[in-house]
């Protein structure tokens, strides 16, 4: 078994080749596939268990505050939501004001959130035994340290390098 892949800020003796975007993009693409195939079982894409998992931890809770947890813009957020609202997982609900609305999960959501959680846990054990715990972990980690220092960089081109 191959150990974790250690990395720094030294600068590389060799520089990397290729298009960091398109392996990224294919690492992702595997990955998801595992997990879509795994999350087909319930009925669910992986977007909309995660979905399900956010209304049910941070809800209810306005669509622009929720897109905005999830990273995402409201456009893929109300495109996303339709599913769930029309298998009756999540409602859009009146809100503190007649223009504000709130997404709340219902019962029901919460048994398919329950019933994909069995089925993201099959997934995620079975990619943790084929990458390695180790692989996993340092995989996390450099993803972490990674968009922290890519958030940091977005900073200093909006505020300029003045900072």
């Amino acid at each position: 078994m191959q150990a974790p892949i250690a990395f720094d800020d030294a600068p590389a003796t060799v520089l990397p080749q290729g298009c960091t975007n398109f392996k990224l993009r294919q690492l992702m693409r595997r990955v998801a596939q595992h997990y879509d195939n795994e999350m087909a079982r319930c009925g669910l894409k992986t977007t909309q268990y995660s979905l399900l998992s956010h209304v049910l931890k941070l809800g209810p809770i306005r669509p622009g505050d929720l897109a905005a947890e999830m990273k995402m813009d409201a456009s893929t957020l109300t495109r996303n939501l339709r599913p769930l609202v029309d298998a009756g997982w999540v409602t859009l609900e009146a809100g503190a004001d007649a223009r504000s609305r709130l997404v709340h999960i219902t019962d029901a959501g919460r048994e398919k959130r329950a019933e994909a959680q069995r089925c993201w846990k099959v997934a995620q054990l079975a990619l943790n035994e084929t990458l390695g715990a180790g692989r996993v972990n340092a995989l996390h980690a450099l993803v972490d340290d990674s968009l922290t220092l890519l958030a940091s960089m977005e900073d200093k081109q909006e505020h300029g390098d003045d900072q």
